[in-house]
């Protein structure tokens, strides 16, 4: 037992040192960074490419991996991404660092190799010394985790509490507009901050590689585990965050001793350790506290009264919700907006074979999207398990089809109606958490999922899934192509119907203010789990379809991590548009065909994933994605004079504000109205019908 006790000392001190690092960036920039994996992976590339294809010394390559490249990477991550983010909206925070995670790896193994790494080495030489104390086995890679672990703890405390440094860093945490006033950079003091994340990132990937293997999903997966000592510390307590890593990390070796390693069920229980106990702890400060609310942002009151106001996608989401109602199928900016939609549905029709396939594949890819899209665009509910609905959903409709004879389509929709009351219940569960413990919550359900369910070796025959037919009249791709943008056409005017109603009124007011929009008497925890429950079946109908266009479902391809990448994608070109729904799928599904076809050698490879991730971190200055961005360009040049002439002046055209007494005003009217009467279009200022650059197509 001592053995297994040594073993997860030295798991939950890897643990410990991530969790240390997402709590000092946090605490210091209000930004739980979902990078750390990919830059531990970065370093640790780095790391095996020097020592073992360039022959440094372990000692000289360890030196500069630790004291150069893992702190040179904290502070260019945080000159280019992170000191953007600062003021950001929480969902701009969490889909920056997760384009950071998808780029980062990507660059490594452009630079260092993309070969598959049976043994990665540690900072012990091989081969790795041990002893015997006690009768257990304890490894000079175990020491050395331990006694980094420890000067990290030690030094780090005193750093804090007695230093010059420590109390500069503790007056930034505190407020930022101070530490200013009182003579101190906030930005030299944040490079310092991100130099040492990037050193414990570093760290933890190089001693992480030789138990946990060189991968970048088990890089990530190691941050992950290392969120439910986070979450258990409640972001902010660091002492409290390492003492329960390394407990996780005991616990979970224990249990391996105590159960037969032969036991499916017992190694399901190991891997789920950690996401239980997060489940455990938010469980217990819900019923100890009664709620845990929106996180609070980095600064006191000072920085709150300078800070810009609003949210980066709030004020103009609500505003769009307002408008939306003016507009007519008809009107030019609707044109304009229906345009890209028929350019799409063109495409099977110009391309053929290999490239007609992609473009049906990533039209049943675009009615996942607008799930995420209805989740985290209209519900405002930072939502990282919408891949897990799909899988789950197209799963259930192959074993329908297969097992019972189930019509592809009869399946599909009991799937996603399956997915429907799971999504009300993931929404009950978080109704009362704020935004980042949404995301870690729904993060940690996603990857339980992916270790108990997909992983099941009955869901995997040959490694191919179960299998999953087409309709009679969508055998071909071409066919199947329009059956799925029929689908999708489908489901996105119900979506746009639903914004255009009164409920979508009364999600729109939410999203601006919940407390303000209870007094309006909106009943927010029905409209929320309805929304829920909406979002999982589309997700789950999207998955059937691409379980239809694949031919069978292999739970693998619906990976959590991979849904964080689809996440980034939509975000990147828009979330709250139905077109960039149907061009985030086009765009995933036929660009790495791009690259991989026309562009040889294997650096190539990894260029859509950097393009992704860029694309995603691009929100720290453009929150609204391409294609709002694109939209503005587009109708400025359009109707400007049209503008002009009704608002007599450029200004007005370019603002994107909107009284917030017009917009609840608004949603009142629409939610009080009686079932029989219509409800009033709220009168708007002339310049808000293009002043607030709707992109709701």
């Amino acid at each position: 037992m001592l053995t297994y006790i040594f073993i997860g000392l030295a798991l939950g001190s890897l643990y410990a040192l991530a969790a240390a690092s997402l709590v000092v960036t946090y605490k210091s920039a209000g930004i739980l960074n979902f990078a750390f994996g990919s830059m531990a992976f970065f370093v640790a590339k780095f790391y095996y490419w020097a020592n073992q294809t360039q022959g440094w010394s372990l000692a000289s390559t360890a030196v500069v991996s630790l004291l150069v490249v893992a702190p040179g990477l904290g502070v260019a991550l945080y000159l280019l991404v992170f000191r953007f983010l600062r003021n950001s909206s929480t969902l701009i925070k969490i889909v920056s660092s997760i384009g950071v995670s998808v780029a980062l790896p990507a660059v490594a193994l452009m630079l260092f190799g993309n070969d598959a790494i049976a043994q990665a080495p540690g900072l012990a030489p091989l081969p790795v010394a041990h002893w015997q104390v006690f009768g257990a086995t304890v490894t000079l890679d175990q020491i050395i985790i331990y006694a980094f672990l420890i000067a990290v703890v030690v030094l780090g405390t005193l750093a804090l509490q007695f230093t010059d440094v420590g109390l500069k860093v503790r007056a930034m945490v505190n407020s930022e507009a101070l530490t200013s006033l009182s003579g101190t950079s906030p930005n030299a003091v944040s490079l310092g901050v991100w130099a040492v994340s990037g050193l414990l990132a570093g760290a933890a990937g190089i001693m992480a590689a030789p138990s946990v293997s060189l991968t970048i999903s088990s890089m990530t997966l190691l941050m992950a585990s290392a969120f439910a000592a986070v979450v258990a510390a409640r972001l902010r307590n660091l002492g409290a965050a390492v003492l329960i890593a390394l407990l996780i990390g005991v616990v979970t070796d224990l249990i391996q001793y105590w159960l037969p390693s032969s036991s499916t069920w017992g190694t399901n229980l190991v891997k789920s350790v950690p996401f239980i106990v997060l489940v455990l702890f938010l469980l217990y400060y819900l019923v100890r506290g009664g709620d845990l609310g929106q996180e609070r942002q980095g600064g006191g009151m000072l920085d709150a009264a300078i800070r810009p106001g609003g949210d980066d996608g709030t004020r103009v989401t609500a505003a769009l919700g307002a408008v939306t109602g003016r507009l007519r199928w008809y009107s030019p900016r609707t044109l304009l907006g229906l345009a890209p939609l028929v350019i799409m549905a063109l495409l099977p029709e110009m391309l053929s074979g290999y490239w007609q396939g992609l473009v049906a594949r990533g039209f049943a890819l675009a009615i996942v999207y607008l799930s995420f899209s209805l989740v985290a665009g209209d519900g405002g509910m930072i939502w990282l398990c919408q891949i897990t609905f799909a899988g789950a959903g197209g799963l259930i409709a192959a074993e329908l089809w297969t097992e019972l004879g189930f019509d592809p389509i009869g399946a599909a929709l009991i799937g996603a109606a399956i997915m429907a009351p799971i999504g009300v219940l993931i929404g009950a569960l978080t109704i009362r958490l704020g935004d980042l413990y949404v995301a870690l919550v729904t993060l940690s359900f996603g990857l339980l999922v992916d270790q108990v369910v997909f992983s099941q070796p009955r869901f995997l025959p040959a490694m191919g899934g179960i299998p999953f037919g087409r309709p009679s009249f969508a055998q071909s791709d071409y066919a199947f192509a329009y059956f799925a943008l029929a689908v999708f056409l489908i489901v996105g005017a119900v979506i746009v119907n639903l914004r255009r109603s009164t409920s979508g009124l009364a999600v729109n007011a939410i999203r601006w203010s919940q407390p303000a929009s209870r007094t309006l008497g909106i009943k927010v925890i029905r409209m929320k789990l309805a929304l829920s429950g909406i979002a999982a079946f589309v997700a789950g109908l999207g998955g059937a379809m691409l379980s239809m266009y694949d031919f069978s479902n292999d739970p693998s391809v619906y990976g959590t991590f991979n849904g964080l990448i689809w996440l980034a994608v939509l975000v990147s070109i828009g979330i709250r548009s139905v077109t960039s729904a149907l061009l985030a799928g086009i765009c995933f599904t036929l660009l790495p065909a791009v690259f991989q076809t026309h562009l040889s050698g294997d650096i190539w490879l990894q260029a859509p994933a950097v393009l992704f991730g860029l694309g995603a971190i691009m929100l720290a200055t453009n929150p609204e994605g391409a294609v709002a961005m694109n939209a503005r360009a587009l109708e400025s040049l359009v109707f400007g004079k049209l503008v002009r002439r009704s608002t007599g002046s450029d200004q007005a055209m370019l603002s994107a504000d909107l009284d917030t007494d017009e917009v609840f005003d608004a949603a009142h009217r629409a939610h009080t109205v009686g079932a029989g009467a219509p409800a009033a279009t709220p009168e708007l200022p002339a310049t808000t019908a293009f002043g607030t650059r709707e992109v709701n197509r």
